[in-house]
């Protein structure tokens, strides 16, 4: 599935082997010292002995291993392969994952199925292919976890149970967004897995249990080496990262606390060179809860949605904004009718909570409302033209085709005051297809602030430091109020083929 092969662990291991015959050896040096006094001193030698038996053996994890192995299951599909239907491990890979395996250098034989890798030869139908992951039973009347690129376009599921036995499973419902999918085998009394009704804490003991290269029952443990990862899978990205070794089949497994519990599904790993480097990702047992629920009511997910385009809040846009630090969302564009708009929610607002609690940043609104249902009704505090509000929303349903996309923005440092934007500007109704509002861009400077920003010909500036602009004087003169205002950076509204976003830049020159 998603997960590779084991890291190399031959010097660690080695150094354990060592550090074991070490210790074995000192144990033998003790008892040869011992043993010849014992004739002579008794109570010497039955006082080490007894000190030898009251040693705290090194605490392990076989007791937990054995309560949580049985419900570790063996996923295996088998799937009409195609160029339209390639899969990776058994199934789709998810969108997103591919590109980011690829960024970090993953070699292109970890796409066997793929059709970059297809020669000459294989140009004609594909034949049946199997792929094989790991999942686990979640109620002992046979439900059961796995990420949806296990079973996507699977034609036949099938499970083994740790003792041996194989079931047909049924797909109950998957979530893409989440690469999370609900089956179910026919039965009563299987041994189920708990999910954690507390995320763990980075440091904490995780064991990973699945079954790695077809290698069943597999057993890793590691820590929790970090949370709240995002890594470019989607908008509701929010991994744990563990160092467990986990592989290529371990996907769709569990990741266990020292308690037994579920803390997440394992999901992806980084690896620059195919194995394991010690960088995997789970999907926390919160995020699985929540989809599983839906799965298992009504097949399918639906998320809340309040239909804005948002972006993070960098310190350049919080000093153009007079805002005191970065926390929160900053709206880039409401979408016409959205419940964001019929509540009042305005472009440039900065969205700090919701019912209460504080948002960290955009991505975090983005997991917030979704993970809510449709039909709820929020309270969200914005800062709205200097002054704080709270507007009621009540959530819609996120489209279909629609993600509550946070934006990845302005994420530079700010740059010298006074220096040129290296723009060309130009009104927007006078350049085809660049509409009748704002001003276009029509060239930019490749060293200056402006492109370093992202600014390319063909956006559109909508708004200046919170004014519409039409003109390349209105632009002038806004960013010459900031500068007697004596303001660092100007705020600007721009609109490109991506969407419309805020863009924080030195109040020079234009």
């Amino acid at each position: 599935m998603t997960p590779s092969q084991p890291s190399k662990g031959g010097f660690l291991k080695g150094r354990r082997v060592m550090l074991l015959g070490t210790t074995i050896l000192s144990l033998g040096a003790a008892a040869l010292f011992v043993a010849p006094d014992a004739a002579r001193h008794p109570a010497v030698a039955q006082n080490v002995t007894q000190q030898a038996q009251t040693v705290q053996r090194p605490v392990g994890f076989a007791d937990i291993v054995e309560k949580v192995k049985p419900a570790v299951i063996s996923v295996r599909v088998k799937v009409n392969a195609s160029p339209e239907n390639s899969s990776f491990e058994g199934g789709q890979l998810p969108q997103g994952f591919e590109r980011f395996f690829r960024r970090y250098g993953m070699p292109e034989d970890m796409f066997p199925e793929g059709p970059r890798n297809r020669g000459p030869r294989e140009r004609g139908p594909r034949q049946r292919t199997t792929g094989q992951g790991s999942g686990f039973f979640i109620s002992p009347d046979g439900y059961a976890v796995t990420n949806n690129h296990v079973v996507d376009k699977a034609d036949e599921v099938d499970v083994q149970t740790d003792d041996g036995k194989t079931y047909t499973a049924k797909v109950i419902g998957t979530d893409p967004r989440t690469d999370l999918a609900l089956i179910k085998v026919d039965g009563n009394n299987f041994p189920y897995a708990k999910l954690a009704d507390k995320a763990p804490r980075i440091g904490d003991w995780v064991l990973a249990v699945g079954n790695p290269f077809g290698l069943s029952s597999t057993v890793t443990a590691g820590i929790v080496s970090a949370r709240g990862r995002d890594i470019g899978a989607g908008p509701y990205d929010d991994f744990l990262q563990i160092d467990a070794p986990v592989n290529k089949g371990n996907s769709g497994g569990p990741t266990f606390d020292i308690d037994g519990n579920v803390v997440g599904v394992n999901t992806a790993i980084f690896s620059p060179s195919g194995g394991s480097v010690g960088i995997a990702f789970a999907i926390p047992a919160a995020t699985v809860d929540s989809v599983v629920t839906q799965l298992k009511d009504k097949g399918s997910v639906t998320r809340g949605w309040i239909g804005v385009q948002i972006q993070p809040v960098t310190q350049d846009i919080a000093d153009s904004m007079g805002l005191k630090n970065t926390d929160g969302a900053l709206v880039a564009e409401p979408q016409p009718g959205s419940p964001a708009v019929k509540a009042g929610v305005k472009a440039g607002d900065v969205i700090t909570a919701v019912n209460g609690e504080k948002i960290g940043n955009a991505r975090e609104l983005a997991r917030r409302i979704g993970s809510m249902a449709p039909g709820n009704s929020v309270k969200l505090t914005l800062q709205q033209g200097g002054s704080e509000k709270t507007v009621n929303v009540t959530l819609g349903e996120l489209p279909a085709q629609v993600e509550a996309r946070a934006r990845g923005g302005d994420d530079r440092g700010s740059l010298n005051e006074g220096s040129a934007l290296g723009l060309q500007l130009a009104p927007a109704g006078s350049v085809a297809g660049s509409g009748s509002e704002g001003v276009v861009v029509t060239g930019v400077s490749p060293d200056g602030p402006a492109a370093e920003r992202g600014f390319k010909t063909g956006d559109v500036i909508l708004e200046v430091a919170g004014k519409a602009v039409s003109n390349p004087a209105d632009v002038r003169k806004a960013l010459a109020d900031a500068r007697k205002d004596n303001k660092r950076t100007v705020l600007m509204r721009v609109k490109s083929g991506e969407g419309t976003r805020f863009v924080a830049l030195p109040a020079g020159r234009a």
